[in-house]
């Protein structure tokens, strides 16, 4: 026999008017629901970090906000209100969570000195001062303050900068400033790629 789409629901319907009928309680099955692993949780909207599509991203943390109390991720999942993924993540942005808790992840700056075969851990004001140490020097050996005709241009060729697209549009504006009053001609943001 052919089962048709009409059949099944005439079925349906008849199987449940029967349990209905005949007493089928469902508070058993009531009982036995789990309670979801993100109903205490506290949601965070943020973009997924990977392509310059920019998918939003639901993250769920478990923490009370205390002081001293750091928030653990438990479930990370896609907007259904972003209007750019409507809920869907590729399996990079799936896997968010994977490498939110990963036990590998740096969490503090390192540095590998010339020579080294070794990366240490610095803190992070001598990460910061390093890199702008290396950045003024870099910008006094290689500024051309005017071209071959004599025209000024000042400007600066040896450092470039890369946006991403999980950065925001005051942040890119504050960068784009900054490079600009360094000299820097070369600019990009990943998410016009």
């Amino acid at each position: 026999m052919q089962a048709t789409r009409r059949d099944f629901l005439k079925f349906t319907t008849i199987g449940g008017a029967a349990a209905a009928i005949f007493g089928f309680d469902l508070q058993p099955a009531y009982a036995q629901l789990r309670v979801l692993k993100i109903a205490r949780a506290s949601e965070t909207r943020s973009t997924c970090p990977y392509c310059a599509v920019g998918c939003g991203t639901i993250i769920y943390t478990i923490g009370d906000k205390a002081k001293n109390v750091t928030p653990q991720v438990v479930h990370v999942e896609g907007d259904p209100d972003h209007p750019t993924n409507r809920g869907t993540l590729c399996p990079k942005g799936a896997s968010l969570e994977q490498d939110i808790l990963n036990d590998r992840r740096l969490l503090k700056p390192q540095v590998r000195r010339p020579g080294g075969t070794q990366w240490e851990d610095i803190s992070w004001d001598d990460a910061l001062n390093e890199i702008a140490a290396r950045i003024k020097k870099t910008r006094d050996d290689s500024f051309i303050e005017k071209d071959a005709k004599g025209v000024t241009v000042n400007r600066l060729e040896s450092i470039s900068w890369i946006g991403g697209c999980t950065d925001t549009n005051e942040f890119n504006y504050l960068v784009v400033k900054a490079m600009r009053a360094l000299g820097v001609v070369h600019l990009e943001n990943q998410a016009r790629v």
